[in-house]
């Protein structure tokens, strides 16, 4: 599922093409992915707005829109959960569309914003500045591990007393946003911490070293435009690269690049999980 390098490439994409570009028409071909307004409010509340820039928290996508200058209207945005298999792209309105599409706008360029959803689990939200009826999710993100405000020592705080497996405290976006699963593999790897210890008991080492592991890894996958394993494509319709690059996610049975032990796969927090059981005993 797009996690957050996935979701930060689209962000990325969209950012050089959508500010500036005014909704002219909406056409919502699978009304259940809306989630708190019709296809007809929808169509009101967007129609005539213009787009500014793009934004991300977490693995939501925020598309907001500029104040309506005639109105007393609070700032608006769209806020899209692409989940398992969304893909939000922009394309010519004469393209082909692709089979699964469910909501267009129709954009005053020419061109379209398209949802996509093979398995129909992602999500679109319009929200006011109030943010009310939106996803519960996004109010409860916890820290971005991009960000600066990210540091070793907000790290240890959310890890500690935690009896849980690290790897279970990571899949948890409360604690950390964004990250997921292909990911927490990979950092868990680059750091040598096995996923299933208990994540109140890493020292400050393990914790700095845990650090400085998931923001390499992130910021790896995001020059690479995300990890294509089955249906992820960018914001121009283009699979990710980085599925190259994993070192321990998927490749069980496999040599550890960096000691040549088979990689293992497990069970963690109810999520499959990839661990060289010499580098990370």
């Amino acid at each position: 599922m797009p996690e957050l390098p996935e979701v930060e490439t689209v962000r990325r994409q969209l950012a050089a093409v959508l500010p500036g570009r005014t909704v002219t028409g909406v056409r919502v071909l699978l009304p259940r992915v809306l989630q708190n307004v019709s296809p007809g409010e929808l169509l009101r509340l967007t129609a005539g707005r213009t787009f500014t820039e793009p934004r991300r928290r977490g693995k939501y996508l925020l598309l907001p829109f500029e104040p309506r200058t005639e109105s007393r209207d609070a700032p608006a945005r769209l806020v899209i959960h692409l989940r398992m298999t969304g893909k939000l792209t922009v394309a010519p309105s004469a393209s082909p569309e692709d089979p699964y599409t469910r909501v267009v706008f129709a954009l005053d360029d020419g061109r379209e914003l398209r949802f996509a959803d093979v398995r129909t689990f992602g999500t679109l939200h319009f929200l006011g500045n109030d943010q009310d009826g939106g996803p519960r999710g996004l109010a409860e993100l916890g820290p971005e591990p991009l960000h600066d405000a990210f540091t070793p020592a907000v790290l240890a705080a959310a890890l500690a007393g935690r009896r849980a497996p690290v790897k279970s405290v990571l899949l948890d976006e409360r604690r950390v946003a964004g990250l997921g699963n292909i990911y927490a593999d990979e950092a868990l790897h680059e750091a040598g911490i096995h996923p299933q210890r208990p994540a109140g008991q890493l020292g400050a080492d393990e914790v700095q070293r845990l650090h400085r592991a998931i923001r390499s890894v992130l910021r790896a996958a995001v020059s690479h435009g995300g990890t294509t394993i089955r249906d992820y494509v960018d914001g121009r319709g283009v699979p990710g690269a980085f599925q190259r690059y994993l070192r321990v996610y998927g490749r069980a049975g496999e040599p550890c690049p960096r000691c040549g032990s088979d990689i293992i796969r497990l069970r963690v927090a109810g999520r499959g999980t990839h661990v060289c059981p010499e580098c990370q005993a």
